[in-house]
């Protein structure tokens, strides 16, 4: 698989993304709005790069947690099952495997224990109604914000091996962050099928 070179160390072999969302997750840096890069002078101070992802989590955060408050508890085992849709995860279970990404590359960055509900990008089975859901969707992104607390200018692009492979610590946070984009785009149409305008963030 061919990856684009845009000044970011990307993995060599990403078992959740196509290239399509590599694409996504190195454009990201450049399309998002500066708005969302905006960090009070005491979110980390002299710490440029852990401001830029700071920011880069915090648009991303807004979103996604704002489709999972706008669908309702009942509907959250809700999948489509004509067409193309045939066999995609429910709506729960779309955030909780985003979720259970950005828990897997921040306990890789904290060097902490990697769960196999992380590994396997599912999430904990106990999680299962639109409030469990929701409390660890919120858990990954505090979890992301530890990990981006971590990363400074002298690591940021310091490859080390990681669960998708060799990569950078930057590098692994956008492709958690693309890769939970890529799934509220896929979440959407849940909301729409069923009635629902998804709420605007921006």
């Amino acid at each position: 698989m061919g990856i684009p070179r845009c000044g970011l160390l990307w993995p060599r072999k990403m078992t959740m993304l196509n290239s399509s969302s590599v694409t996504i997750a190195i454009c990201l840096v450049a399309l998002t709005p500066s708005s969302l890069f905006a960090q009070s002078p005491a979110s980390a101070p002299g710490k440029p790069a852990t401001a830029a992802v700071l920011g880069m989590i915090t648009g991303i955060e807004k979103t996604l947690n704002a489709v999972a408050e706008e669908m309702p508890g009942d509907k959250y085992d809700f999948a489509p099952t004509e067409g193309s849709f045939r066999g995609v995860r429910n709506f729960g279970r779309q955030l909780k495997h985003a979720a259970a990404v950005q828990h897997l590359v921040a306990a890789t960055i904290l060097g902490e224990r990697v769960t196999a509900d992380m590994a396997d990008e599912r999430g904990p089975d106990s999680v299962r109604t639109k409030a469990e859901v929701q409390q660890y969707v919120k858990e990954s992104f505090a979890a992301l914000r530890r990990a981006a607390a971590t990363i400074d200018d002298a690591n940021a692009f310091v490859t080390f091996k990681g669960p998708f492979g060799e990569g950078t610590r930057i590098g692994l946070i956008v492709t958690a962050l693309s890769h939970s984009w890529n799934h509220y785009g896929q979440v959407v149409p849940y909301l729409r099928m069923n009635g629902i305008i998804p709420p605007r963030t921006q």
